[in-house]
Formats: structure tokens, C-alpha cells, sequence
């Protein structure tokens, strides 16, 4: 037996937005069907789209003139594979990992006193190494303007107050 559903009901959907099957809570219906959702996640309004996790056999699409049809997995009774990472995600992790590769090979192994205690009373320049009591160590990529540094760090890239006489 199924629940009958009613606006502000809740139920499981993917989220267009996390971009993952979250709960959701139910604004409209078209018959007996949800038609928009609201994410209890995120608060983003949307049409309301079957979890990716539901059997293949139960997921619908819709067609340009409105009709839901079952997938192309569910006709033909495949189960769901897991996709391989797109060629722009493979991009970004060898970027990341490359980033990664040139602050170690800035960083790693340097003397304590080969580094710039950060304050942001401090002038750096292009290449120095600095260390932040927050944030570790790292290296000045690139000095923004006279009172702003971008500097690079285990975690990332930071932009940092530099020469501030406020």
C-alpha cells in the first residue's frame, strides 16, 4: 500500500542543484504525481525528478510534449551503471593534482628560517615563502596589488592583505 502524496508532504528526489537524492517537500502535484519540490537542503525550487537511486524500472523522463516515458535503461531491463568521470572532471583533478605537485616542490623540505612569519603589516613578493598560523605554509604566487597577495597553500589558493599600515 502507498501513501497517497499531498503538497507539503515529503519525498525522496534528486536535487538539480546538490546534485544528490535528497528529501524533498512536495509544493504542487500534476494528478497524483509531484510536479515541483523544494529541497530541505538547499530551499531550491524545482521540478521534481526521481532519485537517481530508484530501480531503473521506475525512473521517467519527460518528453518534449510533456509525456513521461520509462528510461532507455528501464526498456531494456539493464540495471544502472556508474559513469566514468567526464573529460572536464579528469581535467580538474590533474590540474589539482598538479598544483599540489608544485607546492610541494616550492615548499617541502625548506628550513624553517627560509620562511616569512604572514602579518599583514608585512610586504611579500612574487615567490616568497611565508608561514600562516592558520593556513601553514606556502608561497606568494602573485602580488594583486599593493595591498593584496595571492599566496598558494597545502589547501589551495588564498588572497591575503599584504603591506596594511590601517
Amino acid at each position: 500500500m502507498t501513501k497517497k502524496l499531498t503538497p507539503a508532504a515529503e519525498i525522496d528526489a534528486y536535487c538539480t542543484k546538490c546534485k544528490l537524492d535528497l528529501a524533498h517537500r512536495i509544493i504542487s502535484l500534476d494528478g497524483e504525481k509531484p510536479y515541483k519540490v523544494e529541497c530541505l537542503t538547499c530551499r531550491g525550487v524545482h521540478r521534481y525528478r526521481s532519485p537517481k537511486s530508484a530501480p531503473a524500472e521506475l525512473r521517467t523522463t519527460k518528453t518534449k510534449s510533456g509525456q513521461a516515458t520509462p528510461t532507455s535503461s528501464a526498456l531494456s531491463g539493464a540495471k544502472a551503471v556508474s559513469k566514468t568521470p567526464s573529460t572536464k572532471a579528469l581535467a580538474a583533478m590533474e590540474a589539482e593534482n598538479q598544483r599540489e605537485r608544485d607546492w610541494e616542490r616550492r615548499v617541502s623540505g625548506k628550513s624553517l628560517q627560509e620562511f616569512k612569519p604572514y602579518r599583514p603589516s608585512a610586504t611579500f613578493s612574487v615567490d616568497e615563502l611565508i608561514h600562516h598560523t592558520k593556513f601553514g605554509d606556502g608561497f606568494v604566487a602573485r602580488v594583486i596589488d599593493k595591498n593584496k597577495i595571492e599566496v598558494m597553500f597545502r589547501d589551495g589558493l588564498r588572497t591575503l592583505a599584504h603591506g596594511y599600515t590601517g
